[in-house]
């Protein structure tokens, strides 16, 4: 048996009292968790029989951990997914480790209930050919690596567990009191270092939905919410990534909020500056800095209360074999894991890519990584995560990429902490940043970008910046960046700069201030979608209007046109699905006429790309794809709720506002390569009409505010 479920086991002897696992209205006892753990094994082996791999998709809840703890006691290995991955990687990581099983609290094809779990979370049969994973693997892990695809780490259940054995004796299992789970259970660190960790040294393991504290919107936290949600818990400890704790200490600074119930605070995935340590301290919150990687079952070194050193990551576990190569690459002689799934065994020793100095008294300190160091026009070697940490450290900044490799001076992509936040407070925060750091390690070149997400390949789920990956998705951009020094104004912020006003005149529209919070009838609801029929399948059409008449020098626009038609294609119809699962008349919808309203918008369009310029259609793309981005996943929610209808009456809405994330960083893209200013002139024009003009079909709508109900 192993040592967590042994844990569970002498504690439940031990006290008839103490809580082991709760969220939500959940509250289970030790005793009454090692009874749960049996009843989910049970009925695990009767819905996923035999023994290859299950894989995980589900919210933070007990139930994850139930399903988690009873894959441990019968021995199968467990394929934990983070809800942030994309279809594609989903279906890479059920192939690559022939998973048999898909557990899901969300509808699946074909899906049964997990009967010791309710009807909430359903098992599906994969058809998916086998695949041999390494002897002794208990869980795959998903790091995102520097790839588009994420690479699966095979763990035995004893190397974890190793793991989670040492951090509680270099902690203290008296440290164990209420641990809050912040970061998703499908990130190992969490896991591992949190839920593992947690109940061998026998304290409380709180888990809430990521929705509840803070994180409806997929790295786009709402950190009040967070803060409140920690308060409310008394958590005793918390494990979290750096964009986390700066988000954390900021809103507490600001709102003069102290938790007093926080010990110990963890904190990994990124290099953190020390102004940051500093602002943390000050807000009371004690903060450990670690290293760690999915490769050594999450965590490698440790700052603990006993043995602490401001700059290092701590001392390195008790059971860790590590030296340092002679350029200075930290070398692990016994990681935990046992190879990649669809790889075979592991290499040993390990190469972790990371540069790092072990000094006197065994303290590691990280420098960079090995792949990302930085050589400039004046030889000078330059560590990206030291500036970064440095830019990152500003209140103003969420997210920074340094770069220059060759260049006389360094520049920056940087993602604002709102979009609230100047340019002018922004560059005043880069120079913040430029005075901590010498000369050749200054911030010269800086240009604002979309946040690095997971959802865009740019961030691994532990927070890491997938940099191969961004360097692609910015490359004209950077270079653009490097001629001038201060800030490079992209066409993309350009155009979202010159459309302010009427960008501000279609948002105060009543219907969609209402709709947001969920204050119209489902009679509103059914004429939205029918005016969104109506102009809806005239997209594909324009696109290939605007194809067919490219001017000469804008070829190389054909193939992005190409897939957005590939993408639209059939969106009417989602529309018309909408209404008649809404209760409405689909084929009376798709006869009706359009408003006035809706005509003039869709006539302005036609007229415009036939009459004056066909590359000005992009200010049309740009006013329905990021009103999308921005209202139609919380539009499609608050609905839900008030007009107590299913995820069914809702797909356009919420099909079109998820993929319109992806589509608005491709159109970013493909903004920033428009270098004609006819063309730029003619795309800022017909954004600002057509803001007015979609303005117009929301307010032609009618419409009386609807009181809001709640679903019980």
């Amino acid at each position: 048996m192993s040592y967590v479920l042994e844990a569970i086991s002498g504690h439940a002897r031990a006290s008839q009292q103490q809580i082991a696992v709760s969220g939500g209205k959940i509250a289970l006892t030790y005793g009454a968790l090692e009874c749960r753990i049996a009843e989910v094994a049970n009925a695990l082996e009767i819905a996923c029989p035999g023994r290859r791999p299950i894989a995980l998709v589900a919210e933070n809840t007990p139930e994850w951990v139930l399903i988690d703890l009873a894959a441990v006691r019968l021995k199968r290995t467990l394929v934990p997914l983070p809800k942030f991955f994309t279809p594609e990687q989903m279906r890479h990581a059920l192939a690559q480790t022939g998973a048999e099983f898909l557990i899901s609290d969300m509808p699946v094809n074909n899906g049964v209930p997990l009967q010791a779990l309710g009807s909430e979370f359903q098992v599906e049969r994969l058809d998916l050919p086998e695949v041999l994973l390494p002897p002794c693997t208990q869980k795959v892990t998903y790091t995102s690596g520097s790839t588009g695809q994420p690479k699966g780490v095979c763990l035995s259940q004893d190397g974890m567990e190793t793991v989670s054995l040492a951090l509680v004796d270099s902690i203290g299992a008296h440290y164990a009191g209420v641990h809050f789970a912040a970061l998703p259970l499908g990130v190992l660190l969490e896991n591992v270092a949190g839920l593992y960790t947690t109940l061998l040294a026998g304290g409380r393991y709180h888990v809430l939905p990521q929705s509840d504290i803070g994180f409806s919107k997929a790295f786009v936290p709402d950190i009040a919410a967070l803060v409140n949600a920690l308060a409310a818990t008394q958590a005793n400890t918390l494990i979290l990534v750096p964009e986390l704790l700066r988000g954390i200490v900021a809103t507490m600074a600001e709102g003069n909020i102290r938790l007093p119930d926080l010990h110990l605070v963890a904190v990994g995935g990124a290099r953190i500056a020390p102004a940051v340590l500093e602002a943390a301290t000050k807000v009371g919150i004690p903060v450990y800095e670690g290293y760690g990687l999915s490769e050594a079952a999450s965590v490698v070194a440790l700052n603990t209360p006993s043995y602490r050193r401001a700059g290092s990551v701590g001392r390195v576990l008790p059971h860790v074999q590590l030296s340092v190569s002679a350029d200075g690459e930290a070398i692990l002689h016994n990681p935990a894991f046992l190879g990649y799934a669809g790889e075979g065994a592991a290499n040993l020793p390990y190469s972790t890519g990371d540069i790092v100095r072990l000094d006197r008294e065994g303290y590691l300190y990280i420098e960079g990584r090995k792949s990302n160091t930085l050589i400039t026009g004046f030889g000078r070697n330059v560590s990206p995560e030291w500036v970064e940490s440095e830019l990152t450290a500003q209140p103003q900044i969420a997210q920074a990429l340094v770069f220059g490799d060759a260049a006389p001076a360094l520049g920056a992509l940087i993602v604002p902490r709102s979009i609230t936040i100047q340019n002018s407070e922004i560059a005043a925060a880069v120079a913040c940043a430029n005075a901590a750091l010498p000369a050749y390690a200054q911030v010269r070149h800086w240009t604002k970008v979309f946040p690095f997400t997971p959802a865009n390949a740019q961030l691994t789920g532990n927070g890491r910046l997938r940099r191969a990956t961004i360097h692609a998705a910015h490359r004209e951009v950077m270079q653009r960046c490097l001629t001038d020094e201060g800030q490079y104004i992209s066409f993309f912020e350009r155009l979202a700069h010159e459309t302010i006003a009427e960008r501000e005149y279609l948002m105060a529209t009543p219907q969609i201030r209402d709709g947001l919070e969920g204050r119209i009838t489902r009679e509103t609801y059914l004429l939205y979608l029918q005016q969104a029929y109506h102009h809806v399948k005239h997209t594909v059409p324009l696109l290939e209007l605007v194809r067919s008449k490219l001017p000469k020098g804008r070829e190389w626009l054909y193939d992005a046109l190409s897939e957005y038609i590939h993408e639209e294609t059939g969106h009417e119809e989602w529309i018309l699905d909408d209404i008649q699962n809404a209760g409405g008349n689909r084929e009376a919808a798709r006869a009706s006429q359009p408003a006035a309203a809706t005509e003039m918008m869709v006539a302005y369009a036609y007229d415009y790309v036939n009459r004056i310029n066909p590359v000005g259609f992009f200010g049309m793309v740009f006013v329905l794809e990021g009103t999308s981005t921005q209202l139609a996943t919380r539009g499609a929610q608050a609905l839900m709720r008030s007009l107590q209808l299913p995820p069914s009456c809702f797909r356009y809405l919420t099909s079109h506002g998820a993929l319109d994330i992806g589509h608005m960083e491709f159109f970013r893209s493909l903004m920033d390569r428009i270098d004609i200013e006819e063309d730029r002139a003619a795309i800022v024009h017909m954004a600002r009409r057509m803001f007015v003009l979609f303005g117009n079909v929301f307010r032609a709508i009618p419409h009386n505010a609807a009181k809001v109900q709640h679903a019980a």
